[in-house]
């Protein structure tokens, strides 16, 4: 199985006005000057790792999930939520020759912590021996930082402060997420997207 970032977060979807106040609220020094693409980039790590952590899309973006066999015949959780849109379904053979899925053939179960890809008739479509299906898929809360749930938007911005004022440490700090963004994201890690068959 492969998850594929297809479409990237813009830039102007990130919250670097935001980070800015925050730094200067928290340290009370003033940034040096031209740091928005050092922001920019500790704002990308903190959405990673947060969205690593909670199976969660922060912002909305297109993924590709290549997979060699379905759990289910009749259901396949998907690995982030939440999902907006199935884009597409496609089956690729062990030549590479491909074979888009009629959209009638499935539907998406819609649900924050474990969407689902659904036969819409007796199972799933038959995946080619050798071969493996790719589900193209939108997932995120939303196109803009506001569509962000309030806890996960403020985790970032500790995160990424965290990173910033950390940026020339060697590494050999205190290892795992600071206490205070665990605690943010606890409630979206309550249920794990695994991939696994029935509806835990």
């Amino acid at each position: 199985m492969m998850l594929t970032e297809v479409t990237a977060v813009p830039g102007a979807a990130l919250p670097v006005e935001a980070l800015k106040e925050h730094l200067r609220l928290g340290s009370g020094f003033a940034l040096a000057p031209a740091q928005d693409g050092l922001l920019e980039s500790h704002l990308r790590a903190a959405i990673s790792v947060i969205e690593g952590r909670t199976a969660k899309a922060l912002l909305e973006r297109r993924f590709e999930w290549a997979l060699a066999g379905w759990r289910d015949p009749v259901e396949q959780a998907l690995p982030l939520g939440p999902v907006a849109r199935i884009a597409a379904v496609t089956l690729v053979a062990a030549d590479g020759g491909q074979t888009v899925v009629s959209p009638d053939s499935y539907r998406l179960e819609v649900d924050l912590h474990r969407p689902r890809l659904v036969a819409a008739g007796m199972a799933l479509p038959l995946i080619p021996s050798g071969g493996r299906v790719v589900i193209a898929f939108d997932a995120g809360f939303g196109l803009g930082w506001t569509d962000v749930p309030a806890d996960l938007r403020q985790a970032v911005l500790l995160l990424a402060a965290e990173f910033y004022e950390h940026r020339h440490d060697d590494g050999s700090g205190q290892a795992g997420l600071p206490f205070a963004v665990a605690t943010l994201i606890e409630r979206w890690r309550a249920v794990r997207l695994l991939g696994g068959r029935g509806r835990r």
